[in-house]
């Protein structure tokens, strides 16, 4: 929840300036107020690599459900993305397993593509139950979508989200290969291969280089680090 309208045309105006890597897509969740005004100043910038998505959507299209939105009303706005699951979203404001894989299925019947968000509380990771948590969030979404074309996964270690403790690259790697692994095993060998799985919690432009190079690590989602010029190094991580 952080913003304004004169810093956020600032934020995105930066963007697209910047020299962005070409074959990094890049996707930007302002509060819900400034999507719209967030879309029409990428539009205006022209990078086809570009895009803005919501912090969360609901799972019913419409009804007397005040303060949500609609996969189906973020679908009208031409809005492209949307975050599902995020820690915060959990925690906060207790949306649970089952709630979510709703979500995640009623976003991807309006076509929109999802960033789907796993990860595991400090106590779950010091208990040995890392993988057993994240498994049992994507078997809950598994059991509704069959088609992960359009779902992003993003592993986010509830500890290291704007906290400055960060994974080490190679327990982020650690994760991302069980996810991977998961996915071929519960829906098959050309999903787990084709699904993107980014690492969010503390990201910076100086971890992000090592974080990158891992062979499971296949972008970022970033927090506090997306509203400082820093963003543009981590989109271009993958930078030679």
């Amino acid at each position: 929840m952080n913003g304004s309208c004169e810093t956020l045309k600032d934020i995105i105006e930066n963007l697209n300036k910047a020299d962005l890597d070409p074959q990094t897509e890049v996707v930007v969740a302002p509060p819900t107020l400034y999507i719209v005004s967030v879309r029409d100043h990428i539009k205006s910038g022209g990078k086809p690599n570009l895009a803005v998505a919501a912090q969360n959507a609901y799972s019913v299209a419409s009804g007397a459900f005040t303060g949500e939105i609609s996969a189906q009303q973020l679908s009208d706005c031409e809005v492209p993305w949307v975050i599902i699951g995020h820690s915060e979203r959990r925690t906060l404001f207790g949306d649970t397993d089952e709630l979510i894989a709703k979500k995640v299925e009623a976003c991807l019947s309006y076509k929109l593509k999802v960033i789907f968000c796993v990860g595991e509380t400090l106590e779950q990771r010091e208990a040995g139950q890392t993988l057993a948590v994240v498994e049992k969030q994507l078997a809950a979404v598994g059991d509704k979508v069959k088609d992960w074309s359009d779902i992003v996964v993003a592993y986010e270690p509830v500890w290291a989200i704007g906290t400055g403790k960060v994974a080490t690259a190679e327990q982020a790697q650690e994760v991302h290969k069980g996810i991977r692994e998961w996915l071929a095993k519960n829906l098959s060998s050309q999903t787990a291969e084709a699904t993107r799985i980014i690492y969010g919690g503390s990201v910076t432009g100086k971890n992000s280089k090592e974080l990158s190079k891992k062979p499971d690590v296949d972008g970022f989602l970033v927090g506090g680090a997306s509203l400082k010029p820093e963003f543009v190094d981590i989109v271009n991580a993958n930078r030679a």
